[in-house]
């Protein structure tokens, strides 16, 4: 897969399948819309473009705190092998501007030579949200490419929406969160050095600082699988700020991998959450702290080897 940032970094002569859209979460949702580019790129020998609206820079001119599900880096990784170009397109003010009809002319047909463009029905558009599907109907024999609308994948009759799994990680319910988006919703970052006070008392962890708008769930200790150096390592992990030894409250995941021995100092580290299995709390001391981490190992290691 070809990553590209920006559409003038845009090159291809190749007539594609695309489709666009904010893809906050890569959703059961979204993935209908890349099925159905990639089923397309295969039968027609074209090219599979995903064309991501980055929201942040347009929310951060606003001066609006914006919290997403995916990180760019998250949602690279998690498209790659499966299509042949995801294109990362900063959602500025200048962007915002550019009138429906131009950015059909010029950004579907000129620049993706675009054979079909697969949307969500309510997919907008343009300046102040001038075009819609209706819109790219009329146009599609004019710029030369077929208008694919895709039904939005429900769950118990709600659309399933970024708005809905936010509220689902809000509300601490990490079951529905990771049913609507079809896998465990992670967090990545890199392991940085801590106090090594898991490692004095026999559980050394991975110390990761989530990214600056990344949404993170409820405080608390969850059963999670981390992907390090190469391999996949059951475990669990403490969301929060370590409030019986730490004296900074500042936000970390810190993940105790059952089978792994490596040195993880600086290397990306992705964090599945799996289950939650208790709030954190301050303890009234590290004994007690201690015990009660031994019981969340004992329930982790319960968990992967389905007896939970």
């Amino acid at each position: 897969m070809q990553y590209i940032e920006g559409l003038e970094a845009y090159c291809g002569d190749k007539r594609t399948a695309v489709t666009l859209g904010k893809f906050d979460g890569l959703h059961r949702g979204h993935e209908k819309l890349i099925e159905k580019v990639i089923e397309y790129a295969k039968e027609k020998d074209l090219e599979s473009v995903v064309c991501s609206f980055n929201m942040i820079p347009y929310f951060d001119g606003l001066k609006i705190k914006r919290e997403i599900l995916m990180t760019k880096e998250e949602q690279r990784l998690r498209l790659e092998g499966r299509i042949d170009k995801l294109v990362d397109c900063p959602f500025t003010k200048s962007f915002s501007l550019i009138t429906a009809e131009d950015f059909i002319r010029d950004v579907l047909a000129g620049l993706f030579h675009a054979a079909y463009v697969v949307v969500g029905w309510d997919f907008c558009f343009g300046y102040q949200k001038q075009g819609n599907i209706h819109m790219l109907k009329e146009y599609e024999e004019k710029y030369g490419y077929k208008l694919i609308v895709i039904e939005k994948e429900r769950y118990h009759g709600r659309i399933i929406s970024s708005t809905y799994i936010k509220e689902a990680l809000a509300e601490g319910d990490l079951a529905l969160a990771n049913r609507l988006l079809g896998y465990p919703y992670t967090i990545m970052g890199v392991v940085e050095h801590g106090k090594q006070l898991g490692r004095k008392l026999g559980f050394p962890t991975l110390n990761v600082a989530p990214e600056e708008h990344k949404v993170i769930p409820p405080k608390g200790v969850y059963v999670s699988r981390t992907y390090v150096d190469g391999g996949g390592y059951d475990g669990i992990c403490n969301i929060g700020v370590k409030p019986t030894v730490a004296e900074e409250e500042r936000m970390l995941v810190e993940s105790y991998l059952f089978e792994y021995h490596g040195d993880a100092y600086g290397k990306k580290a992705a964090t599945q959450l799996h289950e939650f299995r208790r709030p954190e709390r301050k303890f009234a001391d590290v004994s007690e702290m201690k015990a009660c981490i031994d019981q969340d190992i004992a329930y982790g290691k319960n968990f992967f080897n389905g007896i939970i």
